[in-house]
């Protein structure tokens, strides 16, 4: 079966939960072809892969949100049925996703004659009228020309054919998913590890970069795409019971929806080598993460700099690459100065498996997660975990009905008396840490087995395959 797999920000450029769980399924079936349709932000990124693609990889293709518009200049006029289309897109009414994708598949306008035309115009207008008539419509509408341009790249795309699209979130990738499934028939598939339109709807609330009522644009735009993707696909999956819950309340039908564990490869994370002559008299706590925003290390940093002031035997870890925002990162090296903080490691990219058995607990302060490997990672080496209560975070170190008890502390976002606490809590225990990382460990050879999950997707995967090919809606014709 020949499989393209949707994923957007993540796989193959930086590495992540997300992308280590692409490359896990992805070398897990070498019996599949696989395709990769990858969104990126721009061309600067092209080809700049971290990861060495399995043999079972045939293409990769890139969709770039921030590129230039490359289609001819002539302007091209939307005839009425495609400006209602327009419009209903834009007035969040009964959206013709339909004709949208054959006005931009088979007329393959200039974007920049599309944003710059009348009937982009008068359709901004009216939306403009009917809700926002307050705010000065200049701003409003290079808003919305910043806020349809990724959209309508997105609608322009040409497509690879696959007998199965694989979209690892809503979003943009829900999109092409949707359209692929439309032009060919092709059974469409959306696993999400983390909430998409939530994501993004927190991400907004705290950026600068928009402000007031605009954020609540941009938030219904990523709603719209979310809802067409849930709409249009065949099975949606989620890691716990709670993401499965937010997404029927986005619309997403719920006979669609089956819940798909995570899983890592136990085995591996066995036997690891320990402590050191380096860590005599240390309490190592170790942060597996990537240096970005959505992980919060400087609260993390904040809270270490507090329990160390009353354990100064403490020692942090942050083990993950800091190349994905280098402003933040370096926000994070600076707070360490101005702080005065002793005993703070920045490993950078690292195999975890070389440090995790030196490791006294780890620890995830993140403002949102999914199903975290890290956190699973830990259990397998037999370490508690502390982290906030984002995601499936509580379930994974409380249990979900398993009766096996607490494998570390849950804390709350962003409170450093909590996470300091959490800490000095396990240094101060070792005998409680050291029971919380066997329950770890059982809780994890219970339900998170590589094996397990992918004895989950062997059947997906062979379900779809057995299923009569869709006729297909629509060909897309020859340009």
């Amino acid at each position: 079966m020949r499989i393209c797999m949707v994923v957007e920000g993540c796989y193959p450029y930086t590495v992540g939960g997300v992308s280590s769980w692409v490359h896990s399924i992805i070398n897990s079936f070498p019996e599949h072809e696989f395709i990769l349709l990858t969104i990126v932000s721009s061309r600067d990124i092209r080809g700049k892969f971290v990861y060495t693609l399995p043999d079972n990889v045939t293409e990769v293709h890139e969709l770039y949100l921030q590129d230039k518009d490359w289609g001819r200049r002539r302007k091209t006029r939307m005839n009425r049925t495609e400006y209602n289309a327009l419009r209903s897109l834009l007035l969040d009414q009964r959206i013709d996703w339909e004709t949208l994708i054959d006005f931009f598949q088979k007329k393959r306008p200039s974007l920049n004659s599309v944003l710059m035309g009348g009937d982009f115009f008068h359709a901004v207008s009216e939306f403009y009228q009917l809700h926002y008539s307050q705010v000065v419509f200049s701003d409003f509408l290079w808003m919305m020309r910043s806020i349809y341009l990724p959209l309508f790249f997105t609608l322009k795309m040409e497509l690879p054919k696959a007998d199965l699209y694989h979209c690892l979130c809503t979003g943009y990738a829900g999109v092409l998913g949707s359209m692929a499934k439309y032009l060919y028939g092709s059974p469409l598939m959306i696993s999400e590890h983390g909430i998409y339109t939530r994501e993004r709807e927190e991400e907004l609330v705290k950026a600068k970069w928009v402000q007031g009522l605009y954020k609540n644009v941009w938030i219904n735009q990523f709603r719209k795409m979310s809802r067409l993707a849930y709409e249009r696909a065949d099975l949606v999956t989620s890691l716990y019971e709670h993401a499965r819950t937010l997404q029927v309340e986005l619309d997403c039908p719920e006979q669609k929806t089956q819940i798909t564990p995570n899983g890592i490869r136990i085995e591996d994370f066995q036997n690891l080598p320990g402590k050191t002559e380096e860590d005599d008299g240390w309490i190592n706590v170790g942060a597996v993460l990537r240096i970005t925003p959505i992980k919060d290390v400087k609260s993390l940093l904040q809270a270490f700099s507090f329990a160390k002031e009353r354990e100064p035997a403490l020692k942090l870890w942050v083990m993950g690459p800091w190349e994905e925002n280098d402003e933040y990162a370096q926000d994070c090296f600076d707070l360490v100065e101005d702080l005065s903080l002793q005993d703070v490691v920045f490993t950078g990219r690292i195999d975890v498996k070389e440090y995790l058995g030196r490791m006294d607990m780890t620890i995830l302060t993140s403002i949102s997660e999914g199903q975290p490997l890290t956190i699973m990672e830990s259990f397998a080496a037999h370490k508690p975990a502390i982290a906030t209560d984002v995601g499936n975070c509580r379930g994974l170190i409380m249990g979900e009905g398993d009766g096996l008890g607490a494998a570390g502390i849950i804390t709350h976002i962003m409170n450093l008396a909590e996470i300091s606490q959490a800490i000095l809590y396990l240094a101060h225990h070792p005998e409680e840490r050291r029971q919380m990382g066997e329950i770890g460990y059982q809780r994890v050879c219970i339900r998170y087995r590589i094996d397990q999950m992918n004895d989950t997707y062997q059947r997906i995967y062979r379900d779809f395959c057995e299923k009569e090919p869709q006729e297909t809606v629509q060909a897309v014709t020859a340009h």
